[in-house]
């Protein structure tokens, strides 16, 4: 199959996914041009930072006092600076000197300067260069303290990532999808060895979303990262599932195709009009073995108790994962968003706990996931739980994927926080994501551990009132007061 550089191409906001088994071979020497893509781009870099890096050691000056032309502006010269007109160049040749200081520091830095005083103008820098608040810059300078690589992961949020598709096994294979495709004029491969039902469009003379396979269901437009989740969940045929936050569809038709419309899954979402297109794409992709609900996902824990197999929560989140398709999120995150994000998720979590069979002959699982990178959201909601129920941390089995961390900055997580699995657009070529999967050990005490959690979310909500009525008061002028949806 011929291969041209990948083209933007229109796609849904869905980004759902998963694997299933195919029968068209997928051969170990085959390596994948996601991959390759995603490696080249790697060695790209480090070449050009070994040459900077050379440069910089074949220009020594004294003039500076420490032995290389560099010499750090002071905070107030920066902000002068970026007052009269935003010098990009300037900006972006002061960002590689800062990481070059900072990457050999003793050797490099001025007389008198501090590593703070170096970060505080890289962080401003930065800001400025990639359009971020320095709320979102200062979570992201902690979760890559190596500048070189942060400048990476900052790059590739500017990037879409490439587009690719689901083959649908209750309708199709993967093989003989491709070859329709490509004869219908669409430029397609395989599009990683870890998955078998993928397939990266690389350009199309027809509309992707918009062929006969398409809309005869013979695959779905989706983000690769959505595959992972369903895959880490592995449902069984005559199992039954729910799906919390289900919208679009994706990764509930996909888990329907690893039951072979088998057992049943409940799909919920709490948007009624997200619900229209589940029931949409799961009647255009064959599933007939789903229910779709629109409630709050929490509820599940009350209307069907200790009731399921498996559950997957792929959670409302921040997504710090998937700014290339929303850059309004640079600026618009702060700590009461993110603070929000990860309490709602917390709940979710713990219904979805207590919704899980412990007793279950071929589950008690649950799969935890989001598309963010902040730790908040992924690594910390996970230890909530685990200190709040009796489940325990189980391997992922995806054979892709970064360790979670154990520790960070101030947070201390279980040993076994190691098994969950995060992804970077730099590292991967997909986007940002988190993946942990839970096991339910013990169905004991949790009517009254849910007893003691509702009274104090009660309490929380009516400190949480009188504070916003306090705010109003002081702030009457405010008409567009913020609400959590």
């Amino acid at each position: 199959m011929g291969k041209k550089r990948p083209v933007p191409i229109e796609a849904p906001s869905s980004s759902d996914g998963s694997e299933v088994e195919n029968d068209v071979p997928s051969t170990d020497e085959e390596e994948m041009e996601v991959e390759k893509k995603s490696k080249k781009i790697i060695a790209k870099n480090k070449k050009i930072r070994k040459e900077a890096d050379e440069e910089m050691r074949l220009n020594i000056t004294s003039e500076s006092g420490n032995g290389y032309g560099f010499r750090l502006p002071d905070e107030k010269e920066v902000e002068e600076e970026l007052k009269d007109a935003r010098n990009f160049e300037m900006v972006k040749e002061r960002m590689q000197n800062i990481v070059q200081v900072l990457n050999d520091f003793k050797n490099r830095r001025e007389d008198g300067k501090k590593r703070g005083q170096y970060l505080n103008v890289f962080r401003k820098d930065l800001c400025t260069y990639y359009g971020y608040n320095e709320f979102l810059m200062e979570k992201f300078m902690a979760l890559f303290p190596n500048g070189s690589e942060l400048m990476e992961f900052l790059d590739a949020n500017q990037q879409q990532r490439p587009v690719t598709i689901r083959s649908n096994p209750l309708k199709t294979r993967r093989g003989e999808l491709a070859r329709t495709l490509i004869g219908r004029g669409m430029n397609v491969d395989p599009a990683s060895k870890w998955t078998k039902v993928g397939l990266i469009v690389y350009d199309s003379q027809v509309p992707v979303g918009a062929t006969p396979e398409y809309l005869a269901g013979h695959y779905m437009l989706q983000g690769m990262s959505s595959f992972l989740p369903v895959m880490a969940l592995a449902p069984k045929p005559g199992e039954k599932v729910l799906d919390m936050c289900a919208a679009p569809g994706g990764k509930t038709s996909h888990i329907a195709a690893l039951m072979k419309n088998t057992g049943t899954i409940f799909a919920n979402d709490a948007n009624a009009y997200r619900c229209k297109a589940v029931i949409g794409n799961l009647h255009r992709m064959g599933v007939n073995n789903a229910i779709v609900s629109n409630v709050d996902a929490q509820l599940y824990a009350k209307m069907q108790p200790q009731a399921f197999d498996r559950i997957l929560l792929d959670a409302p989140c921040s997504g710090t994962g998937v700014i290339w398709k929303d850059e309004t999120v640079k600026t618009s995150k702060d700590h009461v968003d993110i603070k929000r994000k990860f309490t709602m998720q917390r709940r979710l979590l713990l219904a979805a706990i207590d919704a899980l069979d412990a007793r279950s002959k071929t589950g008690g699982f649950l799969v935890y996931s989001t598309c963010s990178v902040l730790v908040e959201e992924n690594e910390a909601v996970v230890q909530y739980a685990l200190e709040k129920r009796d489940v325990k941390l189980v391997p992922t089995d995806l054979e892709i994927g970064l360790e979670g961390f154990s520790k960070f900055r101030e947070y201390r997580f279980h040993p076994t926080m190691n098994l969950t699995r995060r992804y970077y657009p730099h590292v991967h070529n997909i986007d940002g994501f988190f993946v942990a999967k839970l096991q339910k050990m013990s169905n004991d005490g949790i009517k009254k551990q849910r007893a003691e959690e509702m009274k104090e979310a009660g309490q929380q909500n009516k400190q949480s009132k009188e504070d916003d009525d306090e705010s109003d008061e002081d702030i009457k002028e405010d008409d567009d007061v913020e609400s959590e949806s």
